[in-house]
C-alpha cells in the first residue's frame, strides 16, 4: 500500500508520467498567450488559498515573502503600469504572521521568530520524513513549480482539483485513496482538498471549488514564473526594434544599390 501511494503521488509532479493521464481540457487563462498578464484579483485570493488550505500540506520552498512585493507580485498598490504589487509595509506584516525558526541563540538552543521579507514561505513539515509519517507514506510535493511539471500544467491542475467524483460503476478504488477523473489511474492519496466556502474572500468572491482552483492555479503559475510579465514585455520590445531595424536595413540596401541600376 505505501509504495503504491507513493507512485501515484509521484504521478501528480513527474511530467515523465504525464503520458498516462487523459489529456485535461483546455482553460482560459489571463496569463495565456503573448500579450497575457496576470489577473491580480485570482493571484491575491489564489494567496489566500494556498495559506489556508494547501499550504498544511504543500510547502513553496522557492519563494521568499519579499518576492510577493516584487513586480509581477500579487498586491495592492498600484503602481501606474496596471499592477497591484504588496507594499513594503504590507510584506513585513505578511511575513510576521509566520513563525521562522532560526538559532542557535547565544545557550545553544533553536528558537522561532516572527518572519522576514528575506525569508522563505515555512514549508509545513520540519523535514520529508515527518511529512511521510503524517500522509501515510505519501510526500507531498513542493508547489513551488508545480505548474511547469508538465505541459499545460495550469489545465492539469486546475482539473485535478475540481475532477473528485464518485467512480463509476464497476471501479473498486482502494483504501486510502480518492478517485479523479484527471489523476494516472484515477486513484490519488490526496483528499478533496476544496469544498463550498473553504475560505472567505476578502473581495467577496464567491468561494466555489471552481473558482479557488482557478484561483490557486493561478498563484501557483505566478510562483512558477513571476517574471512572465516582464519576459513578455521584453520579447514585444525586441520584435518591435526587430522590425524597425529590418525597416532601415532594407531602405539602406535600397538607396546603396540605387545608383548601380
Amino acid at each position: 500500500m505505501r509504495a503504491l501511494l507513493l507512485a501515484t503521488l509521484a504521478a501528480f509532479a513527474l511530467p515523465a508520467l504525464a503520458a498516462e493521464a487523459p489529456a485535461p481540457p483546455a482553460q482560459k487563462w489571463s496569463f495565456d498567450g503573448p500579450f497575457g498578464a496576470f489577473d491580480r484579483g485570482e493571484l491575491q485570493r489564489g494567496l489566500q488559498v494556498y495559506k489556508e488550505v494547501c499550504a498544511a500540506c504543500h510547502s513553496l520552498n522557492l519563494i521568499r515573502f519579499r518576492d510577493l512585493g516584487g513586480p509581477g507580485a500579487p498586491g495592492i498598490r498600484h503602481d501606474g503600469n496596471g499592477g497591484l504589487w504588496y507594499s513594503a509595509d504590507q510584506v513585513r506584516s505578511l511575513a510576521a504572521q509566520a513563525q521562522v525558526p532560526d538559532g542557535p541563540n547565544d545557550a545553544g538552543d533553536m528558537f522561532e521568530r516572527p518572519g522576514r521579507p528575506a525569508d522563505r514561505f515555512r514549508p509545513p513539515y520540519a523535514n520529508e520524513q515527518l511529512a511521510r509519517v503524517a500522509n501515510g507514506g505519501a510526500l507531498p510535493p513542493d508547489l513551488s513549480l508545480i505548474i511547469e511539471a508538465r505541459k499545460s500544467g495550469a489545465d492539469y491542475v486546475y482539473s485535478l482539483l475540481t475532477g473528485y467524483a464518485d467512480p463509476p460503476a464497476g471501479v473498486q478504488v482502494l483504501e486510502g485513496m480518492h478517485y479523479n477523473r484527471w489523476f494516472p489511474g484515477h486513484q490519488i492519496a490526496m483528499k478533496p482538498p476544496l469544498e463550498a466556502d473553504r475560505v472567505a474572500y476578502a473581495d467577496g468572491t464567491k468561494a466555489t471549488p471552481e473558482q479557488m482552483s482557478r484561483d490557486v492555479v493561478a498563484f501557483l503559475s505566478w510562483a512558477a514564473e513571476p517574471n512572465l510579465e516582464d519576459r513578455k514585455r521584453l520579447g514585444f520590445k525586441v520584435i518591435l526594434f526587430l522590425i524597425v531595424l529590418s525597416g532601415l536595413l532594407y531602405a539602406v540596401k535600397r538607396k546603396v544599390w540605387a545608383d548601380l541600376h
